[in-house]
């Protein structure tokens, strides 16, 4: 247990503090006005202190803290914190999933509209989140008649570049066909900036325009061309009103619900740009520390604006609960916009009555959260608690590594290592090896990777706590390796050379018969085929397989693709790849004189002749 530090060490000031177990780790991190009060609050009798902050209390050894200028400083300080260490005892936020986004691509030479998952990416404008994909996609086809960006990929573009001819949806109407020339670049791009515009919410100016040109085209007596300009203001009214207007005003307001029990909360955020709905995002938040609800409203905060989204900071934020510190969060918030924001509980009008609505929402999807979790919570501690019966291990096996090789003959070897933590994967812990045995030889391998793995595990053990990100510092409560005896006797062999052995347990899974190999047993342990023990080490082991065979593969592949043009000095993948657009392909690189690739502007001319001498030698 975590003892009291000396009086008047603490400072009297803001800043960030973390615990940490025997191993250093970091197990929960906080944030105070004054250091010295608010660690005080953790050292009162146990009995006193809520359940999960006694319990955190305990298993702690030491105590750190760091001292910055204000309230605003030590809130980034704390979040970035949690972010790098994902303390056990600290609250968590999880995306229930990926949320797709309408993207335009504004850093390409000519834009393109696509639905996107994932990280961001700078010099793309993002528009959502939706529910659906399929919803982004439906609006889109109903945009494209009025603003027809290309929706095709670069590999596309250049194809259709280089055949003169245009696809499909460019007949349709549904595409300008910029990769043959039919627009010129002011044009697009005043199309790009249109569409921008509407996703951002100026729909009138786009509604307004289609109505003068439909009404002057009839006026003309040219009727296609106005029943064409009739389809497009029907397609744009409908993709209008997908957008429901939500606001009695044209502002920009985030709504965010909340639905939870002791152990988990469901937040679902509704965004709102001038006035309309224009997207939607859910998650779940683990409760593994004791928080009122107003603590909880300041967590989902810190998570959803530590890093804005696409559509940045609105000016007002509804929420169910006042946070903590109000002012503090208005003042953080503020900062980030550039102009002030406030944080508010809705007391009556539409305001309330969308809160209302983003809390149904919440309390539905947590409903069929907790329906998931109940029956996943149970199967895996079911199935921990019968590996620990059936392994004899002196704990269930909360944290267990696996470790597979690959190869084709003894070339690229490569060997694996992925985690699963409380029956879970933990993708971040995965680790990738390449081999240095000669022939064909598992055995070898195994030995290189476990000894690799083992003896970063005791080179970070002695390193000081808090020098840097540990990543190997943690053992297994059970090691596992593919194979039978043979790599089972390598494993109890590295374990015993290091010194390891009556730390780690150690098995390994047989493929062909499903049988388990224990040190000091002659005879396989066989767990019933039905067992949720037996499916838990079956998952384990073929995610070790498939991590190791992916990775195989990508060797194999890198190796197999390798260039005429790599590792020229001066030609980085920039300069390559236009060396190869511009003179049409790595065959006419190669048949480029030395007077065609100094005649390159762009080219220096000690590349141009390292170029040249790479493919045709030394002259």
């Amino acid at each position: 247990m975590v003892s009291r530090p000396p009086t008047g060490t603490v400072p009297d000031a803001p800043g960030s503090y973390q615990f940490k177990d025997a191993d250093g780790r970091v197990i929960y991190v906080g944030k105070a006005a004054s250091l010295r009060h608010r660690l005080s609050n953790y050292f009162a009798d146990p009995r006193t202190l809520p359940p999960r902050t006694a319990q955190m209390v305990a298993a702690a050894e030491t105590v750190e803290w760091i001292q910055v200028r204000n309230e605003v400083e030590a809130l980034m300080l704390e979040y970035s914190l949690i972010q790098q260490h994902r303390p056990r005892f600290n609250i968590r936020l999880r995306d229930d999933k990926s949320y797709p986004f309408l993207a335009i691509t504004l850093d390409d030479e000519w834009p393109r509209a696509m639905v996107m998952r994932g990280q961001k990416r700078k010099g793309t404008r993002y528009f959502g989140p939706y529910g659906h994909a399929y919803a982004i996609r439906e609006t889109l086809d109903l945009l494209l008649r009025t603003f027809p960006v290309r929706t095709c990929s670069d590999n596309k573009f250049g194809r259709h570049e280089r055949l003169g001819r245009p696809c499909l949806l460019a007949h349709i109407e549904k595409c300008s066909a910029p990769c043959v020339g039919a627009i010129d670049k002011a044009e697009y791009d005043r199309l790009v900036d249109e569409l921008v515009s509407f996703l951002d919410g100026e729909t009138q100016p786009v509604v307004r325009r289609l109505t003068a040109q439909m009404k002057e085209a009839a006026e003309s007596l040219e009727f296609e061309r106005a029943a064409r300009l009739r389809d497009r203001l029907t397609a744009v009214t409908k993709a209008i009103e997908r957008q429901a207007i939500v606001a009695e005003r044209a502002e920009d307001i985030d709504v965010i619900g909340i639905a939870d029990d002791e152990l988990e909360a469901s937040v679902q955020v509704f965004y709102v740009r001038r006035g309309r709905m224009v997207g939607r995002k859910g998650f779940i938040v683990d409760k593994v520390e004791d928080v009122t609800p107003a603590e909880l409203v300041a967590r989902v905060l810190e998570g959803l604006y530590y890093e804005p989204a696409a559509l940045g900071v609105p000016k007002e934020v509804l929420v169910p609960v006042a946070p903590d510190q109000q002012d503090l969060y208005e003042t953080w918030l503020s900062g980030l916009r550039g102009s002030h924001v406030g944080v508010r509980v809705p007391q009556r009008g539409d305001k309330r009555a969308l809160q209302t609505t983003a809390v149904q929402n919440a309390k539905e999807e947590f409903t069929r959260h907790r329906l998931k979790r109940s029956s996943d919570h149970n199967a895996r501690a079911k199935a921990l608690n019968a590996l620990q019966d059936a392994l004899n291990l002196p704990e269930a096996p909360l944290r267990i590594e696996c470790f597979d090789m690959s190869h084709i003959q003894g070339s690229d070897y490569v060997g694996s290592m992925v985690v699963m933590e409380d029956a879970l994967p933990k993708k971040s812990d995965y680790r990738r090896f390449k081999v240095h045995v000669p022939g064909n030889d598992d055995f070898g391998a195994m030995e290189e990777v476990l000894t690799r793995r083992l003896t970063a595990l005791l080179a970070e053990r002695d390193r000081p706590p808090g020098d840097r990100p540990r990543k190997f510092a943690y053992p297994p409560n059970l090691l596992l390796v593919d194979g039978g005896k043979g790599q089972l006797n390598v494993a109890v062999r590295v374990l015993e050379e290091l010194g390891l052995d009556d730390e780690i347990p150690v098995a390994a899974l047989a493929k062909q018969f499903e049988e388990i190999y224990l040190p000091g047993q002659a005879e396989p342990v066989r767990i019933p085929r039905q067992s949720e023990a037996l499916y838990l080490l079956q998952r384990v082991r073929d995610e070790a397989h498939r991590f190791a065979i992916t990775y195989h593969r990508q060797l194999r592949a890198k190796r197999m693709t390798k260039s005429v043009l790599d590792d020229v000095p001066g030609l980085g993948p920039g300069r390559r790849k236009r060396l190869i657009k511009e003179l049409g392909g790595v065959t006419a690189v190669k048949a480029a004189t030395l007077e065609q690739l100094t005649s390159l502007s762009w080219l220096p001319d000690a590349v141009a002749a390292a170029v040249h001498e790479k493919i045709h030698g030394a002259p």
